[in-house]
């Protein structure tokens, strides 16, 4: 039998297909503003440039962040920076809610990281992670502040899983 090595990082599996969306946003928004200059015929370099700025800055802020977690990290990358929190010296977790939830974590080293749960709820090794480095946080004592939010938020996943296996299986 062979051995396997250490695993690597898991990873939203539905960054890809989020990412596809708003690159293919920004190039329609592109391609539209440009076909619209062109037709009044105000079409030049210089426009061109600007709409093809103002469509990567549209893809920018449409682009989802990237979130993956290993043993004891969890990571959300924007295009603009990375943020990593040590989820095994979690001190804090707030959930937001409003217009759009987002969970708040802080470790003990000062670090602060925002997601948004859902992506939780759709990817199990995520919040298998992160769930494994809450445990040790609060075996090590770092975490203080909201526990019960993710004891909730736990619980709301294994609801949802549930419901899913049942849906799947006809049993629902």
């Amino acid at each position: 039998m062979q051995a396997s090595g250490p695993r690597g990082p898991a990873g939203d599996r539905h960054w890809r297909g989020s990412a596809r969306l708003a690159v293919s946003c920004a190039l329609l928004f592109c391609v539209m503003a440009l076909l619209v200059d062109w037709d009044a015929g105000s079409l030049t370099v210089l426009r061109c440039l600007l709409w093809v700025a103002v469509s990567a800055a549209v893809g920018a802020v449409l682009l989802p962040p990237r979130v993956s977690a290993g043993p004891g990290w969890l990571a959300v990358r924007t295009p603009w920076r990375r943020h990593v929190v040590h989820t095994d010296a979690l001190t804090a977790v707030r959930q937001y809610a409003g217009v759009s939830s987002h969970l708040v974590l802080r470790d003990v080293h000062g670090h602060r990281l925002e997601l948004d749960p859902r992506t939780l709820t759709a990817n199990p090794l995520l919040w298998h992670e992160l769930d494994t480095g809450v445990h040790r946080s609060l075996e090590r004592g770092t975490l203080r502040h909201g526990a019960n939010v993710l004891e909730r938020l736990g619980r709301r996943i294994d609801d949802e899983t549930m419901r899913a296996v049942l849906r799947v299986s006809g049993l629902h």
